[in-house]
């Protein structure tokens, strides 16, 4: 089936449809994990955003990572994937949270943020992370970090580990 046409079933039609969203988590050298300030919304976020129609959401993690922080990278492992459920203003949506490992200083020194996009970024302490971000993020990111020391990939709702 040729999605790219718009060629689909009249079943394929009726299917719900989930906004979905790729983002990398970033650590330096102390442990600390980069942070990203948006400039078309608050509070702080981590690198990445929406998967485009037909790109899989490692190939959109890595192109958002590119757009905003000026680095070619590819995303490593998957860490996790977290529904959010419906909220005003807001559909369900799928996020899919890849490892981008510790960077060096050189990548440090070589990013460049996407000025439409992004004011500032930051490494910051783990325990200081729900300081910066939502709490359904902050939930997902601790989630996340604690998969990538285990070794494993979480599966979350919301934010909080299910299964």
């Amino acid at each position: 089936m040729d999605t790219a046409s718009g060629d689909l079933t009249a079943y394929d039609r009726s299917l719900a449809r989930k906004r979905v969203s790729a983002g990398v988590l970033f650590f330096d050298l102390e442990g600390r994990v980069l942070l990203v300030d948006p400039v078309y919304k608050e509070p702080w976020e981590i690198p990445g955003g929406a998967v485009e129609r037909d790109e899989s959401p490692r190939r959109g993690a890595a192109r958002e990572v590119e757009e905003e922080l000026g680095l070619t990278l590819e995303p490593g492992r998957l860490l996790g994937i977290d529904w959010t459920p419906p909220r005003p203003g807001r559909s369900e949506a799928m996020a899919v949270i890849f490892d981008g490992g510790v960077l060096s200083a050189e990548e440090i020194t070589a990013i460049r943020l996407q000025a439409a996009e992004l004011r500032a970024f930051t490494f910051v302490d783990l325990n200081r992370v729900p300081e910066r971000l939502t709490p359904v993020l902050a939930r997902r990111m601790r989630a996340c970090v604690e998969a990538r020391h285990l070794g494993v990939t979480v599966c979350l709702e919301n934010g909080v580990p299910v299964g």
